[in-house]
């Protein structure tokens, strides 16, 4: 369902909330009408999600603005019931990586330049309980109404089962967007722009198409991925309802920016490094990495440069200690960035201004864009792009959709990139696309 464009057109957005139990998130995911959305950070609520209520779409350069408006529009008269504050009406989404699609008709038709749902039934689950909320908008937003399906909702998912055994995957064919000798062209070619001044830093990306040998179980990748990096946000995006539905979800460790009220979390990750066989070797593979030149380069062409993208909206931005930051299959260079903000500033301002950083981009930022359009032999779709939540307050959560999959029934299409620099070596950053591409790898297989 759209929303009004005539300014005065009343909504009608009715939201309700209703402290609920569910067997586990897992079992109310699979339960969930589709379209489907899941959500969860580090010190976040996780939501579960299905159905949309109402839905924001935009292309264009002006995306990030139109969908602000709109959502202000859907949100500001809302008769809304809610016992705690995660619970309040959320729209979840993201846009697509570049402002222009080029992948109208092929992998990425099904995902405009941005997106954001309402959901009709949601499960938050939170620190104080879990919340089943229905939302409603138009015609059928009466109390009455949304009070009866809540009801109805919560009565449901109480009785949901418990989600049997993991239903296991294998891969039976892969297939690569990128042959080696490309890519070692390609960065050859990127470095070349950089000793010539053209450009400080670009990040090239890949693509591997997986083939199945049974349809793939969001829920069950999800439920493993955050076993396995809890750390990290988890996000799934189902842009339709049909049976042959494409999902994007992933496990992120890559926050673009959070803002609640006057202040803003954000942080610089950039510069890898493999874990290590023992304590030992992590240890010291740690202290490489911290030693090590071109990732501390690259790392701080990151932190500048998210620190004077957010210094027009705040009074202060201040940094943290640069330091290693440990997942189950690489180690990153992580650097803190807070900022407090001299006036109301929407989230999505925040994130146009941030999107896309150096670490998923390059500097400068227009000429990166563009030598990512003319090496890369896939378009980047949702890849690498923002992904969150948007309140009627204007606070917000987005990560940055690395780590991440598209998923179709028994295909998937895995991405992963790497920051190049002038003393950038091509094998050794295809070694880091390799391990990029695990934590979706490992649980497909």
């Amino acid at each position: 369902m759209g929303i009004p464009r005539n300014d005065e057109t009343e909504t009608g957005l009715v939201s309700r909330s209703v402290r609920g139990s569910v067997p586990s998130l897992r079992a109310a995911l699979d339960a969930m009408p589709a379209p489907r959305t899941f959500w969860t950070g580090p010190d976040e609520a996780t939501v579960v999600a299905g159905g949309v209520a109402a839905a924001v779409t935009a292309d264009g350069r002006d995306r990030f603005t139109s969908v602000r408006d709109d959502i202000d529009r859907l949100l500001r008269s809302g008769d809304v019931h809610a016992g705690t504050e995660a619970a309040c009406p959320r729209l979840f989404g993201g846009f697509a990586f570049h402002d222009e699609a080029s992948d109208n008709n092929g992998t990425w038709a099904d995902f405009p330049g941005a997106r954001f749902v309402l959901p009709r039934v949601q499960v938050t689950d939170t620190d104080r309980g879990t919340w089943v909320t229905v939302n409603a908008v138009g015609a059928d937003a009466t109390p009455e109404a949304v009070e009866r399906r809540l009801e109805e909702a919560r009565e449901r998912l109480a009785a949901v089962e418990e989600a049997g055994p993991r239903r296991g995957s294998h891969i039976v064919s892969r297939t690569r967007t990128t042959p080696r000798e490309t890519w070692r062209e390609s960065v050859a070619a990127a470095v070349d722009r950089i000793e010539d001044g053209d450009l400080r830093k670009v990040v090239l990306a890949q693509a591997l198409a997986v083939t199945l040998d049974d349809p793939l179980s969001v829920p069950d990748v999800l439920a493993d991925l955050g076993e396995t990096y809890p750390d990290c946000y988890r996000f799934l995006v189902e842009p339709t309802a049909g049976l042959d539905r494409p999902s994007l979800l992933g496990a992120t460790p890559e926050r673009l920016v959070s803002r609640h009220g006057r202040t803003v979390t954000t942080g610089a990750l950039a510069g890898t490094t493999g874990r290590g066989d023992t304590p030992t070797e992590d240890d010291w593979l740690a202290a490489e990495l911290l030693d090590d030149e071109k990732n501390a380069h690259e790392h701080d062409l990151v932190a500048e440069t998210i620190r004077e993208q957010l210094s027009p909206f705040a009074s202060s931005v201040t940094a943290g200690g640069r330091r290693v930051r440990r997942l189950e299959t690489v180690q990153h260079l992580f650097t803190p960035i807070t900022a407090t903000l001299d006036h109301d500033t929407h989230v999505l301002e925040l994130v146009e201004a941030l999107h896309p950083t150096p670490a998923v981009g390059g500097l400068p930022p227009e000429r990166a864009l563009a030598t990512i359009r003319e090496t890369e032999p896939f378009d980047r779709g949702w890849y690498a792009a923002p992904v969150g939540w948007v309140d009627a307050a204007g606070n917000g959560s987005f990560a940055v959709a690395i780590r991440s999959a598209l998923a179709r029934e028994t295909t998937a299409t895995l991405f992963a990139g790497v920051g190049i620099v002038a003393d950038s070596d091509p094998d050794r950053e295809w070694d880091e696309v390799q391990l990029k591409y695990r934590p979706i790898l490992d649980e497909l297989e």
